[in-house]
């Protein structure tokens, strides 16, 4: 902006072919009433002009647009006007008149420059802004959405872990099936494994692992006959013990495929060991053999002894307690009998509340097993610990129906 008309054309024609889109004034007051229609991005302004020199104008032009270079053109004589400009203006530079076209020009490409950068600044700036709020709000959401998956892979672990026990439960009634001794034997010797286990302080894995080898240890008794197995031990032939023995072994191997059962194959391996080493398949003698071994030792014994399977006849509890306390240190590992017998004594009848027993009309989802439900013949339809569904409480009156039976359930209160 000039107040010379020959000054102003000057620059417009110094400004052809640039690419710049160029408006000039006469005034500041025509240069102001320029700028509110149609706000510029630079403004070259003389200093000396009639009614408002240049310096007030730029100044009004930074109050009222801030964003805009203000260039300031002025002679050698303004040096004090060009100093107050500078201080009240702000401006960009100034260009001494008469000025050079290649210094003008490059000022202009300076500026535009410069404001290019900014703009771009001022972009990048925004989208990170953008993008961290994004990742607050992230980060605010993130926590709940590791605990919901968090959640939801336990509860399918969980699901998978019911269902696997639920598998063994079953297959192990695959042998009770054949009735005689061998009925409910292996839920009991499970039971109290785990139970000893626990009271032992042992880790939930291996209490687990004790469990499923107390369902599995006789699984190898699959390839005895009937015959051998309808009578006690000590009546066996030198033969037939020989068969008998095999069992261990053969349990071992009939699980050996299976990735996730070999410390359980182990186990089962090791029951019939002897902490004075006169036991078999091995012979192995004291801390050699598995802890979970030792403790399937005492309770399959222990069982056994109340079912007749070791003597000629039954005995109850009491005596079978004693037969344990007999074999401490020499049968049997002595801390598995001290705790496993200080188990029993605790578990006094009574002391646990019993289990409501509700017919399939009474059966509600989210209901929990008290303990295993079974069938007429002794086999595993739910295991303990089962939650019903919607599904399986009309799966079971559905079977209800089909057999005539009325179903009464054990469920936890």
């Amino acid at each position: 902006m000039d107040d010379e008309p020959n000054i102003v054309a000057a620059l417009k024609r110094l400004f052809r072919g640039s690419g710049y889109v160029v408006a000039t004034a006469t005034s500041g007051a025509d240069a102001l009433e320029h700028m509110e229609q149609d706000p510029a991005d630079l403004v070259f302004s003389d200093m000396r002009m009639p009614g408002m020199s240049g310096a007030q104008l730029l100044e009004q032009i930074r109050k009222r647009w801030p964003k805009t270079t203000r260039v300031l053109l002025t002679g050698y004589a303004d040096i004090g006007s060009t100093i107050e400009a500078i201080n009240s203006g702000q401006v960009y530079r100034y260009i001494t008149k008469p000025w050079d076209d290649g210094e003008v020009l490059a000022t202009a490409h300076q500026v535009f420059e410069r404001q290019a950068l900014e703009h771009e600044k001022e972009r990048l700036e925004a989208l990170l802004h953008t993008k961290n709020q994004a990742l607050t709000e992230l980060n605010e959401t993130l926590e709940e959405k590791v605990a919901a998956r968090t959640s939801e892979l336990l509860q399918l672990s969980q699901k998978l872990k019911k269902n696997y026990l639920t598998s063994i439960k079953v297959f192990s009634n695959l042998m009770e099936w054949r009735g005689g001794q061998l009925s409910g034997h292996s839920r009991r010797v499970a039971d109290l494994a785990r139970r000893t286990a626990r009271a032992m302080n042992m880790s939930e894995s291996d209490q687990q692992d004790a469990f499923i080898a107390g369902l599995m240890h006789d699984i190898g008794q699959i390839s005895l006959p009937d015959t051998l197995l309808a009578r006690p031990v000590p009546k066996f032939s030198d033969d037939e013990t020989a068969q008998y023995r095999r069992h261990a072994t053969l349990g071992e191997q009939a699980l050996m495929a299976l990735d996730d059962m070999q410390a359980v194959c182990n186990i089962i391996r090791s029951h019939h060991e002897r902490h004075d080493g006169l036991g078999y398949p091995d012979g192995l003698v004291g801390e050699m053999i598995p802890m979970s071994a030792c403790i399937l030792a005492v309770a399959d014994t222990y069982d056994d002894l109340q079912m007749g399977h070791l003597s000629s006849t039954p005995l109850n509890a009491s005596d079978a307690r004693s037969m344990i306390a007999r074999g401490r240190g020499t049968q049997f590992h002595p801390e598995v009998v001290d705790v496993f017998l200080q188990m029993l004594l605790k578990a006094a009848p009574g002391a646990e509340i019993p289990p409501r027993m509700l017919r399939t009309s009474q059966l509600r989802p989210g209901m929990v097993l008290a303990r295993d439900l079974l069938s007429a013949e002794g086999a595993v339809l739910l295991a303990a610990d089962h939650v019903l569904t919607e599904e399986l409480i009309r799966r079971l009156r559905i079977r209800e129906g089909r057999d005539g039976v009325d179903m009464i359930l054990p469920i936890k209160p």
